[in-house]
């Protein structure tokens, strides 16, 4: 618990305390559970506990969700919104390996709240209990999707927040669209809650082991969404590593393009969804250069006409490597277009101002302020001062001046970590480097006419 930081020690103790006030108020005063219940109760919990202890991990840091809310909301028509709560808290006594006691304190508080409070609007909504036949079942169903529709919301609200506080979850990272899938599924998910209820009604205690299988389909579900967003990053760290092995000095060139898109996507108020797509398209906005010859890069002094059509081609070779990948989306006009200029001076198609693709635009900004900012083959890096005054001179001819003004007040907001000096390679060291950056507006092509 040392590493939480004191706004999340406060939420957690607020929580934990919140939860077991409720529990005991709700078993010893409001509603105490019959004795035919309590072997209800134990079975719920047992089903709740296997789940819990075999979640999916998520694409945040060290946090996890599984299909164990579908017991909770069970209990909810089962044994009351107290008991439904006492299920929930046995999340701290989960097997799962290495989960330190804070993390199990939250994980029973929260879902004993939002148990607690699920079943207080089941019985709001006219909800009963026990189940004792078909026809007073099917009265549940309005009552239970209003449960499920508070319970299902309250957790993933007290997860966020905490999330937050811990400092593992930026809001303005979150994709809304990715959030809103994932929360329908969430919900639909919560209807096998119902199905354990109403199997009860039938086969009592069985109906927990007829439900395990689809809940673990469901837990393969929410796997398999979450391998895909990964392979996704794999796949883009692939392709950028195959980039930089274009020149020693840009390695992790791509990474910091795609941070700095990033800022001024945010501070231009960019959505979430296209946020984390302007974000590929940073990483990615370079891999044309893998369909240049390595010795047009690496060449000295002027191009002839020819080799400047290869370096000008590459954003278009970039965009004939990823075309299959279908999850970039937007990125492609990105990767397309982010040596166009504002003065219609740019490459490859010429477009000038607003023709140009936002995505573009704002990696222009990146690719070049990056560039400036790291050591090269032939020259120091210059100081962020230094690439600041440059991306000011050129705003309104190369760059976009509304990009220009957003990544100067994100980084007098956030600040930039430069990458620092790269250690010259060893004597017996075979690397590849170019001796010119063609991203680096400080260093014009130069080329010598053919006719």
């Amino acid at each position: 618990m040392r590493e939480l930081p004191w706004p999340a020690k406060i939420y957690l103790a607020a929580v934990v305390a919140v939860a077991a006030g409720l529990i005991v108020r709700g078993l010893v005063v409001s509603e105490p559970l019959g004795e035919h219940e309590w072997p209800t109760l134990l079975v719920l919990a047992l089903l709740f506990l296997v789940c819990e202890s075999v979640p999916t991990l998520l694409n945040v840091q060290q946090a996890a969700m599984s299909v164990s809310f579908s017991a909770a909301l069970a209990a909810v028509v089962l044994v009351g919104g107290a008991g439904a709560a006492l299920v929930g808290a046995t999340a701290v006594l989960s097997v799962r390996p290495g989960l330190p006691i804070h993390k199990r304190l939250f994980n029973g508080a929260q879902f004993a709240l939002c148990g607690y409070a699920a079943g207080w609007v089941f019985e709001a909504l006219g909800g009963h209990r026990p189940v004792v036949g078909d026809n007073r079942f099917t009265d549940l169903l309005g009552p239970f999707m209003g449960a499920a529709a508070v319970f299902v919301p309250l957790n993933f609200v007290l997860f966020a927040v905490m999330l937050s506080l811990a400092g593992q979850l930026r809001t303005e990272e979150v994709p809304l669209r990715g959030l809103l899938q994932f929360f329908i599924s969430y919900l639909g998910y919560a209807t096998f809650g119902l199905l354990i209820a109403g199997l009860w009604a039938t086969v009592q205690s069985i109906s927990a082991v007829l439900v395990l299988l689809p809940l673990f389909i469901a837990r393969w579900a929410f796997g398999q969404y979450l391998a895909q967003q990964r392979s996704y990053d794999a796949t883009i760290a692939a392709l950028c590593q195959a980039v930089e092995t274009k020149d020693y000095y840009t390695r992790g060139h791509c990474t910091r393009v795609s941070a700095a898109s990033t800022m001024i996507a945010q501070e231009i108020g960019m959505r979430p969804e296209r946020m984390r797509a302007i974000g590929y398209a940073g990483m990615l906005h370079d891999v044309g250069k893998l369909g240049v010859p390595t010795k047009v890069l690496q060449k000295e002094g002027r191009l002839t006409e020819e080799e400047l059509a290869a370096i000008q081609l590459h954003p278009m070779r970039g965009l004939e490597i990823v075309r299959g990948i279908d999850f970039l989306d937007e990125a492609f006009a990105g990767i397309m277009h982010h040596h166009e200029r504002q003065d219609g001076r740019g490459y490859p198609m010429g477009l000038a101002g607003a023709e140009i693709p936002e995505f573009a635009r704002i990696i222009a900004v990146a690719d070049a302020f990056d560039s400036m900012t790291s050591d090269r083959a032939y020259r120091k890096a210059k100081s962020i001062e230094e690439a600041v005054a440059e991306l000011r001179k050129q705003a309104g001819t190369q760059f976009d001046p509304v990009m220009v003004s957003a990544f100067i007040r994100s980084l007098d907001r956030q600040g930039w970590d430069p990458p620092g000096k790269v250690a010259a390679p060893k004597a017996d060291e075979v690397v590849v480097t170019v001796v010119k950056d063609h991203d680096d507006p400080t260093t014009p092509i130069e080329v010598v006419s053919e006719r």
